[in-house]
């Protein structure tokens, strides 16, 4: 890996870990015995990952609109990690462990 680094390297792979933990999160629970029960989870991981991703993607081209979209994500992160908090299967708290990272992150970037 090179050592080049944009500025805001630590939040850009918070966004690219959360999207990969949303996206097999929501996997994940589309093979749980109670598929509607896991809904309202699903629908956050899909959320969270779009998110994310745009969020990434943003920051990495110096996007002017980089903050108000950390905002945002830190905003839907947050929500996502609560949900997913809510659920035992192991998916879950992954995801919720790496929602409230990638929401502090984005919430710090987007504050400065």
């Amino acid at each position: 890996m090179t050592s080049t680094s944009t500025p805001h390297q630590s939040c850009i792979q918070a966004c690219f870990d959360c999207a990969a933990a949303c996206n097999q999160c929501f996997a994940a629970c589309l093979q749980e015995e109670d598929v509607k029960m896991m809904a309202r989870c699903i629908a956050l991981d899909v959320d969270c990952a779009a998110i994310c991703s745009l969020a990434a993607n943003a920051m990495a081209r110096n996007s002017e609109q980089a903050q108000a979209i950390c905002a945002l994500c830190a905003k839907i992160c947050r929500a996502c990690g609560d949900e997913c908090a809510k659920h035992e299967a192991q998916h879950c708290k992954d995801c919720a462990k790496a929602c409230y990272r990638c929401a502090d992150e984005c919430a710090a970037m987007a504050s400065h």
